[in-house]
């Protein structure tokens, strides 16, 4: 394994016999512009979540996901093919979302592959995160639940609480705050007819974060809590873009909760310009907002807390499927099968 594809996240120390790393796969399907900020910003929020606790994260990449020449390189040369998670020993799993070329998700190159992905992810992880696009794809597949589409693009960052105990909410407080970015909401009412226990919500965004227990315990993340402090400032930029080059027909919309009234001021000044001279060239007159500018990552500490909270989850279910797995091992039962029989027993389905 190229030891570019993983890499230790632990800040104290590395893995005992007593406490082994947990190891997570990152499935990283975003976009070639951003794809190495999404590694950057998982393996950050991980790195934080982890404290103490031995964590090593894998990349992983499906090569169905359509890329260009530089996209393709990279991905080469620090991720493995989802051939190497047979034998991968992974605990948790993440697969991220990417932007949707086509009307349906079935429609998409990379559908095949995804779906496979998600049955390993069943059958071979203790859990699995499940985020944006890869949720509604995700829920699509097990229950047959269609996505449906917001009026506008929900972009912004958002309030949302609780709405129920559950040791992947614990220490949240009254309402986290959670960057959003997406034109497609799953309906929380056949969420609940399937089976599925939202977590935490909130009458803009919908279900924010729900589970299913799928053999392996699903988690799904509609928002971007991994996101950074210039996210929302990058996807706003590139949307401004895509009007000027009409690509979009509407001018887009500032993210909501996230700039300041002084640089709200600014931006609709340059949106100005933009609506009475449509043109591409006008981008690289787009103001240049230093990090100083930006808004603080008001949702890292929580974010970090949810992740903490899963990390420790993972950790508690390894530990508890190990001891029954030694328990069994040390039963009269396993030890009376002795000779040809345990032999037999070691090559069943």
């Amino acid at each position: 394994m190229n030891a570019a594809r993983a890499s230790v996240l632990s800040r104290d120390g590395g893995a005992t016999a007593d406490r082994p790393a947990l190891v997570i796969g990152l499935v990283n399907n975003m976009p070639d512009a951003a794809l190495e900020a999404t590694e950057r910003q998982f393996r950050s929020l991980l790195a934080a979540a982890a404290g103490g606790r031995p964590v090593e994260l894998r990349l992983f990449a499906l090569p169905e996901v359509p890329r260009g020449t530089a996209g393709r390189a990279y991905v080469e040369t620090r991720y493995e093919g989802p051939e190497s998670l047979r034998d991968s020993g992974l605990d948790g799993l993440i697969v991220t979302g990417t932007e949707p070329r086509s009307p349906r998700l079935e429609q998409e190159p990379y559908w095949g592959a995804l779906m496979a992905l998600i049955d390993w992810a069943q059958r071979h992880t203790v859990s699995s995160v499940m985020s944006c696009l890869a949720a509604h794809a995700a829920v699509l597949c097990l229950d047959g639940i269609e996505r449906r589409r917001f009026p506008d693009k929900l972009f912004g960052v958002f309030p949302c609480k609780a709405s129920t105990s559950h040791p992947l909410t614990a220490g949240f407080g009254d309402a986290r705050r959670v960057p959003h970015s997406r034109f497609n909401d799953l309906p929380e009412e056949k969420l609940a007819s399937a089976g599925y226990q939202v977590l935490a919500r909130a009458d803009a965004v919908g279900a924010d974060l729900f589970t299913k227990d799928c053999g392996s315990l699903f988690v799904f993340v509609q928002g971007h809590p991994e996101y950074d402090r210039r996210a929302l400032m990058r996807e706003y930029r590139r949307d401004v873009g895509r009007f000027l080059g009409r690509e979009r027909e509407h001018y887009p919309q500032l993210p909501q909760g996230y700039f300041d009234d002084g640089l709200a001021r600014l931006l609709a000044i340059f949106q100005e310009r933009a609506l009475g001279q449509r043109d591409p060239g006008l981008l690289s007159q787009f103001p240049v907002l230093e990090d100083a500018c930006l808004p603080e990552a008001t949702w890292r500490e929580e974010a970090v807390r949810l992740y903490a909270n899963w990390l420790e989850l993972l950790e508690q279910r390894k530990c508890a499927a190990a001891a029954v797995e030694s328990a069994m091992m040390a039963s009269p039962l396993r030890a009376g099968l002795g000779g040809q029989g345990a032999q037999d027993a070691s090559h069943g389905p």
